[in-house]
């Protein structure tokens, strides 16, 4: 009983790492969509933000390629609910300053140190171009800020959730074997 209890588990948790792989894929897409097609230069707080959801889409790329099992499975959903926490915070900081109520202090440079120096890697994506001051509409009248701190904050619900599962059926496989 417990063999199959995880065996029904991790099939949906490699359908979240597939899930978060597109988002993530086409959440950086859009980010690069409208910077060269639409013209609205990222500033160094949405390049902070293009960065953690890059780091979404790379952990769970490296989750499809590692073993099914529970510990990987807790330490990608562990390191995915870091991420969005991350994405979210980011996404709360635009949003203040886009609402006038943030310190607004940005700055042209990533702030990386040279071990991490991204913008100069690939400044086709990640080279600061704008100051922070507002975030483009994306539809229905929501800035990207408020979209990104909406995402963020499902990414890590779903995290948390599929985590509380994955623990409850190690739990409970494990409970069915020492009965």
């Amino acid at each position: 009983m417990a063999l199959t209890n995880v065996m029904t588990q991790l099939p949906t948790l490699r359908a979240l790492w597939w899930a978060m792989l597109i988002l993530g894929g086409g959440m950086f897409a859009a980010a690069l969509y409208w910077q060269y097609s639409l013209g609205e230069d990222p500033c160094q707080v949405c390049i902070h933000a293009r960065l953690w959801v890059v780091a979404i889409a790379l952990i769970s790329a490296i989750m499809l390629l590692l073993p099914d099992n529970t510990g990987t499975g807790s330490s990608g959903l562990i390191l995915l609910l870091v991420s969005s926490v991350g994405l979210g915070e980011r996404s709360y900081y635009l949003y203040q300053i886009e609402n006038f109520r943030g310190d607004g202090s940005c700055q042209f440079t990533l702030g990386m140190p040279d071990w991490f120096a991204v913008d100069r890697w690939f400044p086709a994506l990640f080279e600061v171009r704008n100051i922070c001051s507002y975030t483009p509409e994306i539809a229905f009248g929501i800035s990207m800020a408020e979209a990104l701190l909406g995402i963020s904050i499902l990414i890590a619900t779903i995290s948390v959730t599929a985590g509380w599962q994955l623990l409850t059926t190690k739990a409970s496989g494990l409970a069915s074997q020492n009965a």
